[in-house]
């Protein structure tokens, strides 16, 4: 590495972790607020295919707990792991994973490194950011269109949380970790923007995970 690209990936660094100082001290009576309207559930910019990181705590609590401190951010080798800017008012600088952008490939780095436990020690199998659905009438394989393999055959866990049932993909909730692998290697995307197969968030507002 020369000295001018290992120069430029310092200042992007630093970047990372003077944006999350910044974020960290905005918004802090918007919260308070948003705790006390219960707005949390209704306003999270947790969705379909937008996650938070492994491990995570419920929605409902996450704010409280997380500090942007942004080591999860820096930790990522794949840069998976995103914080949102200033514009998201309380959630600034919280961590997020838009899998189809850069699916999460659980390395489980960020859940060691998190301070304040707010991304949680799991191990990779135990990881629950979501749930993989398939979406049966825009999955070309279960339209009967074409014969198309991509979920299962990138799928860390194949014959497990994917497998085929007469050649077409069905999930098993008992073991989709959520990473998104599936719906970001999916090579069909309906007028919703939406995939084959997409991540429900559907553990985000339990209290138990």
């Amino acid at each position: 590495m020369n000295t001018s690209q290992k120069s430029k990936e310092d200042k992007e660094d630093s970047y990372t972790r003077r944006d999350f100082l910044l974020t960290a001290s905005i918004g802090g009576f918007s919260l308070l607020n948003t705790f006390k309207s219960g707005d949390i559930r209704s306003h999270s910019p947790v969705k379909t295919n937008v996650l938070r990181p492994p491990g995570a705590v419920c929605e409902d609590i996450f704010l409280s707990k997380c500090i942007r401190c942004g080591r999860c951010v820096e930790v990522c080798p794949y840069r998976a792991i995103k914080p949102l800017d200033i514009r998201y008012g309380v959630y600034a600088g919280s961590p997020l994973i838009h899998v189809l952008d850069i699916p999460c490939y659980l390395c489980m780095k960020c859940v060691h490194i998190c301070p304040t436990g707010t991304l949680r020690p799991v191990a990779m199998k135990d990881v629950r950011m979501g749930l993989a659905v398939i979406d049966k009438h825009t999955c070309i394989t279960w339209k009967g269109e074409a014969l198309c393999r991509t979920c299962y055959n990138v799928c860390p866990f194949k014959e497990k949380a994917i497998h085929l049932d007469e050649l077409r993909p069905v999930v098993d909730e008992r073991y989709c970790t959520g990473c998104g692998i599936c719906a970001h290697g999916c090579p069909v995307t309906n007028k919703e923007g939406l995939k084959g197969i997409n991540i429900r968030p559907i553990y985000a507002f339990k209290s138990q995970r």
